[in-house]
C-alpha cells in the first residue's frame, strides 16, 4: 500500500464526504504508519549536529521587510517550522516555479507543472538574516540530499529548491550550498536547487496553517512534528512558542 502522503490529502469535500474521507485517511494512515516509521530520518539538525553559518550572509541594512521562498517537501511542515521562527512575520504556503494557470493543488500533484510546493517567508532582516533562514532549512526543515522527494512524498514538486528574490540572495544561496557540499555535514551532495522566480502564488486556504489545524493527523505527528521539536531544541535562539499564522 502506499503510505499516507501530503498528496492524498487533496481539496475539501462536503461534511458528509469529509467524514468518509478521514476515516478512510485514518485507515490508510495506520496501515502506512510501519512503513513511515522504518524509512531513513531526514538530515535534521538532531541527526547530523549543528550544520555552520553561512560564511557569507547579507547585512541587516534599513529594510525592515523582505521575503524568502523556499521548496523542501511538503509545504504543511515547511510553513510550520519558519511560523515559530523569530522574526518571520508569516509563512505562507504557495507554489513557486511554474505559472499563474497551474497554480494549483490538484494540477500540480501532477508533476509536470513546474511548480514546487514552496513556502514564501516575510522576516525582518534587522532580527534574522537571510542566512540564518537558510541555515534553518538545511538543517530541520528537510533532507537537502533527497532529489525530487521527501520522504513519503514523491515527485518534482516535492523537490528541494530555492528562489532568490535577487541577486544577492542567489549569492548567498549559491555559497552556502557550496560551503555545506565541503563542509561534510552530509553522507551525500545536497540536491538542492536555485531557481529563478517568475511568481510565488499562495495556496489554497485549507493548506494554511496546516499543522496547527490538524496537530493529530498522523503524516503530522510523524512527519512535521518532530521538525518543530528540532528547530526548539538546535536554534532555541530562534524559537518562539507560538506560531505566526496565516489566519489567526
Amino acid at each position: 500500500m502506499k503510505p499516507f502522503s501530503c498528496a492524498r490529502r487533496a481539496a475539501p469535500a462536503s461534511p458528509s464526504r469529509r467524514a468518509t474521507l478521514l476515516k478512510l485517511a485514518g485507515a490508510g494512515c495506520l496501515a502506512g504508519a510501519a512503513w513511515l516509521a522504518v524509512q531513513a530520518p531526514a538530515h535534521t539538525a538532531e541527526a547530523i549536529g549543528p550544520i555552520p553559518p553561512p560564511a557569507i550572509d547579507l547585512p541587516a541594512g534599513e529594510a525592515r521587510t523582505a521575503t524568502a521562498v523556499l521548496a523542501g517537501g511538503c509545504f504543511w511542515g515547511v510553513q510550520a517550522v519558519f511560523q515559530h521562527v523569530e522574526g518571520v512575520s508569516q509563512a505562507l504556503s504557495g507554489y513557486a516555479g511554474g505559472s499563474a494557470d497551474t497554480a494549483h493543488y490538484d494540477i500540480v500533484s501532477g508533476g509536470g507543472t513546474g511548480h514546487a510546493e514552496a513556502v514564501q517567508i516575510t522576516y525582518d532582516p534587522g532580527r534574522v538574516s537571510y542566512g540564518e533562514l537558510l541555515r534553518i532549512f538545511f538543517s530541520v526543515v528537510h533532507d537537502p540530499t533527497q532529489r525530487n522527494r521527501q520522504g513519503p512524498d514523491t515527485g518534482p514538486q516535492y523537490r528541494s529548491a530555492i528562489f532568490p528574490a535577487d541577486a544577492d540572495q542567489r549569492r548567498v544561496a549559491e555559497a552556502y550550498l557550496a560551503q555545506l557540499d565541503r563542509s561534510g555535514a552530509y553522507p551525500r551532495p545536497l540536491a538542492t536547487t536555485i531557481e529563478a522566480l517568475p511568481g510565488f502564488y499562495p495556496a489554497e486556504a485549507y493548506h494554511q496553517d496546516y499543522l496547527v489545524r490538524h496537530p493529530d493527523s498522523l503524516y503530522i505527528v510523524i512527519n512535521d512534528q518532530p521538525k518543530v521539536a528540532n528547530l526548539a531544541r538546535a536554534f532555541a535562539g530562534r524559537y518562539r512558542d507560538k506560531p505566526v499564522l496565516v489566519n489567526p
